[in-house]
């Protein structure tokens, strides 16, 4: 049967959208559903999920600034713009690619506190304690943005630090204008504001919110100017790190002054992959979402997807298989290297995932509960935002950066203005009891001091003969890989351009619990009734992922897509 819901824990999230950056020709186009808005440029291009950030983006690239110093802007000005998702509260993964070709990933995911613990959102029965994990001070893990945009700017960046943070403390300060959407998520956050933020006036105002409303935030653009000027430390530690210390303290939180201190992102190598003659350039774990890319990837490489079609009947059972398969694997095998034995080679092996796809059978659905992670000889035992850059020189970068819910955990930092993240409902809990977006985990994504919760992020860039072909990410919680994976097919197997890729609709399957889920139109009446006459279940969901992504053509130029399911803009020059 046919469910048409609307599941709000998803939804919120995908409220986050996502940006990609990336140079080109001067003009912002809005996307919109069944709109070819190709935004085509010779330079670069902008696509970000706020307009105002992505004109911050362009101004950078217009100055000199290349593809890092554009993110570095562009990060802190989504701080600003889009409270949902962008943030210095949160954490996020880089991919990067120069222009010959060099790779390299930055993991700046959040980290448990030092007084972090595997049963530490258990009550006495050995329960999960209900939204302990999502609106309370402990939800919080250490934040990695800010110390992430320091080490890209360090190892990578060409213009004045200042001048990249400048741009942010501008909009805070002087104020920028709401759109509908966000209008929309202020008004229906209030109450959660106002019960959660006792005393705390932040995003809120008398009345409701209305599209053209000046959005200020001067506490907001105070805790920026320190971060302008003493880099890291304006953050992690001084005065700004003492706000964010006495809230914790004034809420019951983890997060200790140790705790900022000892934060450090990391420089980890991509992982790589091939579909048809193209590279896969992804992030690793602790982001589930690479590895997850690449085994759907090679589980349907053999398949004629071309000739079965987009949303077709068999199209869709196929990528529904491998997406339960590949999903029960996540669940099992995936955590922070640092803390757990990943077994990346194992997982890629072109065996394994051959032997993962060995028991899909044509006649009918595999029910998920007969599926279980896959085994090897020797082997020990989801808002968000996204966006890209590319700089005239051809530097890409793609990003993902996260406070997980939509507003992270909706608590404030008093005297700072900004939001704390609820990315501890990322670990497991309870090994087997699903996380807000129903995925499950286990050991290898326990909580533990000091550990990176496993994400579904998974900012990709794409090659071709050896050079630039795509870059490509989204947010939108345990939907971010598939919703990635179509985008690529979108473009490979079905030949559509790059906004029709992002714009067209999507469906989405984890394993658990075992349905299909889709967007309304995303699949025809004939074709669920066959997919319901081999034992899948299909709902109707709300929007899935904001996919933001650029390609650069065989005539040279990059064509931009803006995701219509959000306010996402793509500029360029």
């Amino acid at each position: 049967m046919i469910t048409d819901t609307f599941n709000n824990k998803i939804n919120s999230y995908l409220i986050l959208p996502l940006a990609i950056l990336f140079l080109s020709t001067a003009g912002c186009v809005q996307g919109q559903l069944g709109v070819n808005n190709s935004g085509q440029y010779n330079n670069g291009i902008v696509v970000c999920a706020y307009p105002d950030a992505a004109q911050v983006g362009l101004d950078i690239l217009k100055k000199g600034g290349n593809t890092v110093d554009a993110a570095v802007a562009v990060q802190f000005a989504l701080a600003v713009t889009l409270p949902q998702a962008g943030n210095i509260g949160g954490g996020g993964f880089m991919v990067y690619r120069s222009a010959d070709g060099k790779t390299n990933t930055l993991d700046f995911r959040e980290k448990g506190p030092a007084g972090a613990s595997a049963n530490m959102y258990l009550d006495s029965a050995g329960n999960v304690v209900p939204d302990m994990s999502l609106y309370t001070h402990k939800a919080a893990g250490v934040p990695g943005s800010v110390d992430g945009m320091v080490a890209a700017h360090d190892k990578y960046g060409k213009l004045k630090w200042a001048d990249l943070v400048q741009p942010a403390i501008n909009l805070a300060r002087n104020g920028f204008k709401v759109t509908e959407r966000l209008a929309s998520d202020l008004n229906e956050t209030r109450a959660q504001f106002q019960q959660l933020n006792p005393g705390k006036k932040y995003l809120l105002k008398d009345g409701d919110w209305k599209k053209g409303d000046l959005l200020i935030q001067e506490d907001l653009a105070k805790t920026l100017e320190q971060i302008r000027d003493k880099g890291r430390n304006g953050f992690y530690g001084g005065e700004i790190a003492d706000k964010l210390i006495a809230e914790m303290r004034a809420g019951g939180g983890l997060i200790t002054k140790a705790d900022l201190d000892n934060y450090h992102s990391v420089w980890r190598k991509a992982v790589t992959g091939t579909y048809k003659g193209y590279k896969i350039i992804t992030m690793p774990p602790p982001s589930s979402g690479g590895i997850a890319l690449l085994q759907l990837l090679q589980s349907v490489e053999k398949y004629p997807l071309n000739k079965w079609g987009r949303n077709q009947d068999s199209t869709i059972r196929l990528i529904v298989e491998a997406e339960r398969r590949v999903y029960a694997d996540r669940s099992k095998y995936l955590g922070d290297p640092d803390f757990y034995k990943v077994p990346v080679d194992s997982l890629l092996k072109p065996a394994y995932i051959k032997s993962r796809m060995s028991n899909f059978s044509w006649d009918a659905a595999t029910p998920s509960k007969s599926i279980q992670p896959g085994a090897f000889a020797g082997y020990e035992s989801h808002q968000t935002t996204h966006y890209s850059i590319v700089d005239r020189e051809g530097n890409a970068v793609s990003i993902t950066t996260t406070l997980n819910d939509s507003f992270g955990s909706k608590i404030f930092v008093a005297g700072a203005g900004f939001l704390l993240n609820n990315e501890m409902d990322d670990f497991s809990s309870k090994p087997g009891v699903p996380n807000m977006y129903g995925l499950v985990g286990g050991v290898a994504n326990s909580i533990q001091p000091g550990k990176r919760m496993l994400s579904s992020m998974t900012p990709t860039i794409v090659e071709k003969d050896g050079k630039l072909f795509m870059v490509v990410g989204t947010p939108g919680g345990s939907t971010i890989i598939t919703s990635v994976f179509q985008t690529i097919l979108n473009v490979i197997e079905f030949n559509q351009n790059m906004q029709q890729a992002v714009a067209s609709k999507r469906f989405h399957s984890q394993w658990l619990p075992d349905q299909v889920d889709a967007e309304a139109g995303a699949i025809d009446s004939a074709t669920i009734i066959k997919l319901q006459s081999k034992g899948y279940k299909v709902v109707l969901n709300g929007g899935i992922g904001r996919v933001d992504a650029i390609l650069k053509t065989k005539w040279g130029y990059y064509e931009g897509g803006a995701d219509p399911r959000g306010d996402d803009t793509k500029l360029g020059y």
